[in-house]
């Protein structure tokens, strides 16, 4: 093997050499191997060097009897205690290897920095070197020359000195075949500070995959693999995989990037052909038993392995317990190293396109261990399975069992070919559930994104829903989730419902099962509501007879006569509504008809008295006021959310034209064709309470009789068949800012106030309820009418109202 030999000469270096003082002789030829000697300048050597400071992370000041020019060894650090001034401190090297490559490192000590240069065997600079790692190239063997000198040729410094050949090493550790199993601790060792490079030399198949693990942890370590032809083919300083694409035997050159004395540890476990990984048999459905590997996985990225084998091709889904799923990802490769699966795009099936070894490898990105469960089943095979379900609506939910962290469950049934089937999934206590459906060879279903519910089968045959619960505490022993596997399509087993009126209980009864079949006799639109029996709503959606969604919530058009199924949260794969749940379904026209009419002029007539039977009704009524009216509802104070029930007003069309926000709030400007219908549903948690409300239109006629001006006003009296009171103030008899006053007289209960312009717009209030209060408005040009509604108990109030911007006495 060829060598590299290195010699030298140092020039007034100071007490390692004596200051020349003759002039340089000539360069002597290569065969002499004797360094040139170059003259000092004219600033003399101090006796004793200065003493250095000491940078950064870096040893203090040298030793004064270092040397400073001379031999320098390969793979050592050689230090200098000091140069100064213009002192040129020269190190030369004989190669005996055509282009080989040096790494040379110079690493300021203490004091001014220094720089040096490589110079080839004719004197030719090859290459400048600094204190990060220098890769020189040379040419044709011979002697080279390094030259030390102080930046900027002026004042005092101290520095190390560091080379290795890439060719011809001085050392080269062997990596032993056993270094590469998952289970070897790994080369452990430390890089002094200013070192160039260590070198380590292996042999490995071509084309063999590593894991190169970060050698350095907290310190900055970097390396690089090289071939039999000294090609990089890989870099070492970050987890990552190298292929050794090219033949051995290799190197590998290990250094730290700022020359700072680290620490490192090697590992470099092989993926293919990987040795030193525990078994791991594969596991039927259901609890695996002792089918389950385990693992600690160091941190930092640090890497774990399982081996598995198989007998023939096929799909597997990998389970890691979910703790340990947190920090950790997954990879599956063939016994040649390469990527079959990863967690992230195979989560639910991971194919092995051949027979034989796999390795399991799992990287942890968390800052601590991470210790894990893991199992791996066939999603062809149905070993492990529960018995076959239907998929009739009209059978209870199917009840699973868990009981291990890595467990999978299969649930097998039957399908047809064009069937819409939807699998719901809920845990009995919080945890989540993860479920999908795969066909006979395992094949996943269904995974792209669709705005349709369901998954439709591609042929007639058996298939499987597999699925597990994702969380599991260290002390849990036995979890359950239950599951409903459904047809959308020609759904069996939904109780039939026709539609109803309005004013009466709903069409649906209360009962259970989780559908509804809806016999619709034309096509149009329909109103479709859910409620259990305390009168809450649970949103459904309703599918034809292909499993095609129609609609959702409340507003549904059907484009024929024809029978239809309603889903309680139809669409929400996250839930099971088991047929122990009750609850009734309004079924009627979307336009209201046979509604009861009722006045605008509430606060004259006595107000509407109504309720609901059960859980579900719609009652309606309907409103004399013409297009283009403003009209407001008419409550008493001391109403409750159970006796104010939920009002929209619709026109001739079905439109909804307001809500209570407007009509409590503002007022309701009634838009589109009369008439007007007025629609009513119980509070949420009373599903039988009774009502009493009244109208007023806003904008008249009629108007309302005229408050007069002074302190005596109008006197009024309320109680439960007169609630609300109204007076007009005309134009000519205000003030552009007017305040208005009510005051309790007799009786109890409170009131509050609306003023509305000439247009019916509440212009000011509704106010607070108060026994007693002012309530003062600047108001646009026309008669405004006041609006005080009172509690439903007997009172009497004073109402007055005077000019505004005048201050009272």
């Amino acid at each position: 093997m060829a060598t590299l030999s290195l010699t030298g000469a140092g020039l007034l270096a100071g007490p390692a050499s004596a200051a020349p003082t003759a002039e340089p002789s000539p360069r002597p030829a290569l065969t002499t191997g004797q360094p040139p000697t170059v003259t000092a300048p004219s600033k003399p050597t101090p006796a004793t060097p200065a003493p250095g400071r000491a940078t950064a992370g870096q040893t203090s000041a040298v030793s004064p009897s270092a040397v400073c020019g001379g031999q320098l060894p390969l793979g050592k650090v050689t230090n200098c205690a000091s140069i100064t001034g213009a002192t040129q401190q020269i190190w030369t090297i004989t190669s005996t290897a055509d282009q080989d490559t040096l790494y040379v490192r110079l690493r300021e000590v203490s004091g001014d920095g220094v720089s040096a240069q490589v110079k080839n065997p004719e004197g030719a600079t090859v290459c400048y070197v600094g204190p990060y790692l220098n890769e020189c190239k040379l040419g044709v063997a011979g002697t080279y020359t390094i030259t030390v000198k102080l930046s900027y040729g002026t004042g005092n410094g101290a520095y190390s000195l560091s080379a290795e050949s890439m060719r011809t090493p001085s050392t080269c550790a062997s990596l032993a075949a056993g270094f590469f199993s998952f289970t070897s601790a790994g080369r452990s060792g430390t890089l002094p500070a200013g070192l160039a490079a260590r070198c380590f030399t292996f042999k490995q198949p071509t084309g063999a995959v590593l894991h190169l693990a970060d050698p350095g942890g907290a310190e900055d370590i970097q390396g690089s693999i090289l071939d039999a032809q000294f090609q990089p083919i890989c870099s070492v300083g970050y987890p990552t995989e190298c292929t050794l694409r090219e033949p051995g035997p290799y190197r590998l050159f290990l250094q730290e990037t700022y020359g700072s004395k680290a620490d490192y540890t090697l590992r470099m476990p092989r993926i293919s052909q990987s040795v030193g990984c525990p078994a791991l048999p594969l596991t039927a459905f259901g609890d695996p038993g002792s089918a389950v590997g385990t693992g600690t996985v160091p941190p930092n990225q640090g890497i774990s392995c399982q081996s598995l084998r198989v007998t023939t091709p096929g799909r597997l889904v990998v389970r890691l317990n979910q703790f340990a799923n947190q920090y950790l990802d997954w990879k599956l490769y063939d016994d040649a190293g390469q990527v079959v699966c990863t967690e992230y795009d195979s989560a639910r099936s991971c194919v092995t396109p051949t027979a034989g070894a796999y390795t399991l490898v799992s990287q942890n990105w968390n800052w601590e261990p991470v210790t894990y469960q893991v199992a791996a089943a066939r999603l062809d095979q149905t070993d492990g399975c529960a018995a076959p379900t239907g998929l009739n609506w009209d059978q209870p939910a199917l009840t699973v069992h868990q009981t291990s962290a890595v467990q999978t469950n299969c649930q097998p049934f039957h399908g047809e070919a064009g069937e819409r089937v939807m699998v719901y999934r809920a845990p009995d206590r919080y945890n989540d559930v993860n479920s999908w459906i795969v066909d006979e060879q395992g094949a996943v279903l269904c995974t792209e994104g669709s705005e349709q519910d369901g998954c439709v089968l591609p042929s007639t045959g058996t298939y499987r829903v597999v699925s597990y619960l994702t969380n599991w505490a260290d002390d849990s022993v036995d979890l359950t989730y239950k599951v409903q596997v459904r047809r959308l399509s020609d759904a069996v087993g939904c109780p039939t419902v026709t539609p109803g009126t309005y004013n009466s209980a709903p069409a649906g009864a209360l009962g259970g099962i989780r559908c509804r079949t809806l016999d619709l006799p034309s096509a149009g639109v329909y109103r479709v509501t859910a409620v259990d029996a305390q009168n809450y709503r649970t949103y459904a959606t309703v599918y034809d007879s292909a499993g095609v969604k129609v609609c959702t919530d409340t507003w549904c058009e059907v484009p024929a006569a024809g029978k239809y199924t309603m889903v309680l949260n139809g669409g929400v794969p996250d839930s099971v509504i088991d047929s122990d749940f009750l609850y009734a379904v309004a079924l009627l026209p979307w336009k209201p008809s046979d509604c009861t009419p009722v006045s605008d002029t509430g606060w004259q007539d006595a107000p509407h008295r109504g309720g609901f039977e059960t859980a579900g009704q719609h009652n309606c009524l309907q409103l004399p006021s013409p297009a283009g009216a403003h009209v407001a509802e008419l409550l008493a104070g001391d109403v409750t959310a159970a006796t104010s029930p939920e009002i929209v007003v619709l026109n001739a069309a079905g439109e909804q034209v307001c809500d209570y926000s407007s009509l409590r709030q503002y007022s309701c400007e009634l838009t589109g064709e009369a008439p007007f219908s007025v629609l009513l549903t119980a509070d949420a948690g009373a599903p039988t309470a009774s009502y009493a409300l009244g109208f007023a239109r806003t904008d008249g006629p009629p108007a309302c009789p005229v408050l007069p001006a002074g302190a005596d006003g109008a006197t009024v009296t309320t109680g439960a068949d007169r609630f609300a009171v109204c007076f007009t103030v005309p134009a000519d008899q205000r003030a552009s800012r007017e305040s208005f006053t009510w005051t309790r007289t007799a009786g109890s209960g409170d009131a509050r106030m609306s003023v509305f312009d000439s247009q019916g717009i509440r212009y000011c209030g509704p106010t607070s309820q108060a026994v007693e209060r002012t309530l003062t408005c600047t108001l646009p040009a026309g008669p405004v009418t006041v609006l005080l509604e009172t509690d439903a108990v007997d009172a009497s109030y004073r109402l007055t109202h005077r000019d505004g911007s005048t201050p009272t006495a």
